[in-house]
């Protein structure tokens, strides 16, 4: 075939990334032998570029989605370093440095890395977000994955910091994420996560104090240990109304290896300040940052309940 003829592939021509599957091609009226004489490349296996030079990065994205078989059954998505660069992380390399496109696959996919393609396995495939039109992880996870490839704590702790900083997610959803893939074993990763967690509570205590300032609530006792007079101390919490015997506590925890004894002593913690009649309101960063004004209304609802109840019993208020 004079690989000069027209094939019926003008829609193709322009800024759009060309790459086709051996099997599109083949819906275009195209063999393999007739593209093995056009001036193209098989860039990974089934997978064509249409012209002679080399693949953009946009291309390469297209090329590994093709190649983990996206078309038709919308399973694989961007993950890893090329989905944070596609989210415009200035910690993640460029996506033309990348030496391998990260790409996530249910972990039932018969489907094995090759070329510049690294495939990533899922137990339960997240729902992907649509970023310039590709399928890309969720933030939380994309970071997981990235993170999985590197050995230097200044770089894993530069990717959770900006993840949570630039507002993609919250540090709980990245520490589930890790915990998942089984990351916390590695002291460089444990290292950056004990950052992030103190980082995340200082953002978390800075928006519930601009919370109560906002809304006109009444001034609580900041960060207070509870203690019974001459009894036992009672443990510390965020914000303490006296008066109203209301406590709001922020629950910055995450499944992470070995906290049942921690999540056990929130659990007593709570269980014994509300029997003796204060009102415990947990809030996450979350909720602090998406829903300030229903968590104020939430705290407001607490103190005006407190002025109805029993009196709880007196406790001493230490600043931490």
């Amino acid at each position: 075939m004079n690989h000069n003829a027209p094939l019926p592939l003008a829609h193709l021509t322009g800024n759009r990334p060309r790459v086709l599957t051996l099997a599109q091609l083949r819906e275009h009226g195209v063999t393999a032998s007739e593209a093995a004489e056009r001036p193209w490349r098989q860039i990974l296996p089934g997978v064509f570029l249409l012209h002679s030079g080399p693949a953009t990065s946009e291309e390469r994205l297209h090329a590994a989605l093709l190649y983990a078989g996206r078309r038709g059954g919308g399973e694989a998505m961007i993950t890893g370093s090329a989905a944070l660069a596609l989210y415009r992380f200035a910690s993640a390399p460029p996506l033309l440095t990348l030496s391998h496109i990260d790409v996530l696959v249910p972990g039932t996919r018969r489907l094995r890395s090759t070329g510049d393609v690294r495939i990533v396995r899922a137990r339960t495939a997240p729902r992907p977000q649509e970023v310039t039109g590709l399928p890309v992880a969720p933030v939380a996870r994309a970071v997981a994955d990235a993170v999985a490839q590197l050995s230097d704590t200044g770089a894993v702790r530069r990717l959770l910091s900006e993840a949570v900083r630039s507002g993609h997610c919250e540090p709980a959803a990245i520490v589930r994420e890790l915990t998942v893939a089984r990351l916390l074993g590695r002291p460089h990763i444990v290292d950056a996560v004990e950052s992030l967690l103190a980082e995340g509570r200082a953002m978390a205590e800075d928006r519930l104090y601009h919370l109560v300032r906002g809304y006109e609530l009444p001034d609580p006792v900041w960060n207070a240990d509870l203690r019974i007079p001459g009894g036992p101390h009672l443990g510390g919490v965020d914000a303490y109304w006296p008066e109203h015997a209301v406590a709001v506590e922020i629950d910055t925890r995450a499944p992470r290896q070995g906290e049942d004894e921690e999540w056990s002593e929130c659990v007593r913690k709570r269980e014994t300040l509300e029997r003796l009649g204060v009102t415990v309101v947990h809030v996450t960063p979350r909720k602090l940052r998406d829903w300030p004004e229903q968590q104020a209304a939430v705290i407001r609802t607490a103190l005006t309940a407190g002025d109805d109840r029993e009196p709880a019993a007196y406790l001493v208020v230490l600043p931490r």
